[in-house]
């Protein structure tokens, strides 16, 4: 199972939000690329980034250090956030994204999704953050009556890579994350899910491991930050 480290974007600064709400914002680093160096340097595969400002804008807003990550880093990344279109998602992999994530038009413009996976295979993955089972679209601040499940079987010959699966109730909280949610969507779909949310120690991480379904990674911000998982421990325990 792959470890993820977040960087999540607001403002050109690399932040964690509580529960999704930007007014809850606290700032770990003011060069985000540094931040992604020490996350490599302590031996990530991956880097997930997202670009807060631009999943409320509809439009990439934190471009420039996103960029200045891709330029030095030499692990895959892949960018949640204000892509919406064709022509942002063939930009991006263009500049060296290993894999954009679609959240937003996942529900507003699937055909979008369908249509980036065929002309990408195994660049495109499709973010859905939910509420008590319900997917949020637009930074999670409108709701939908679209539930989870439904929306990622919607996807399931689209040829999508990895579903991104965050509770919100869970993000940056440290409670832990939800487990038998996460597990239930896994046992669903054939199409490889990352967890998201409430990733707060190592032990967290086994669980998502050993929780029956086969989970391709999981992703974790404010636990690293904080210091409550020690990201080289993590990753030696999670490959034992």
């Amino acid at each position: 199972m792959i470890l993820y480290p977040a960087i999540d974007l607001k403002d050109g600064q690399a932040v964690r939000l509580l529960r999704g709400e930007m007014d809850k914002a606290t700032v770990f680093n003011d060069d985000p690329a540094a931040q992604a160096r020490a996350f490599v340097e302590a031996g990530c595969d991956w880097l997930h980034l997202v670009d807060l400002n631009g999943a409320f804008a509809g439009e990439p807003v934190n471009a420039a250090p996103v960029e200045a990550i891709l330029k030095q880093c030499d692990v895959p990344a892949q960018l949640g956030g204000g892509i919406r279109d064709m022509a942002t998602i063939e930009t991006w992999i263009d500049k060296g994204l290993a894999r954009v994530i679609l959240g937003t038009v996942a529900v507003e413009n699937p055909d979008l999704v369908l249509q980036a996976a065929r002309e990408f295979p195994g660049k495109v993955a499709v973010g859905i953050d939910a509420r008590n089972g319900m997917v949020a679209t637009k930074g999670w601040a409108e709701e939908t009556n679209v539930q989870v499940t439904d929306l990622a079987r919607s996807f399931e010959d689209a040829g999508v890579a990895a579903i991104i699966y965050t509770d919100i109730n869970r993000d940056g909280a440290m409670q832990g994350p939800n487990i038998e949610a996460t597990a239930a969507l896994a046992r669903a779909v054939a199409i490889p899910v990352i967890a998201s949310g409430g990733v707060s120690s190592v032990a967290d991480l086994i669980a998502l491991r050993d929780c029956g379904a086969a989970l391709d990674g999981a992703i974790s911000g404010r636990a690293l930050y904080d210091g409550a998982i020690d990201l080289k421990e993590a990753l030696a325990a999670l490959r034992e």
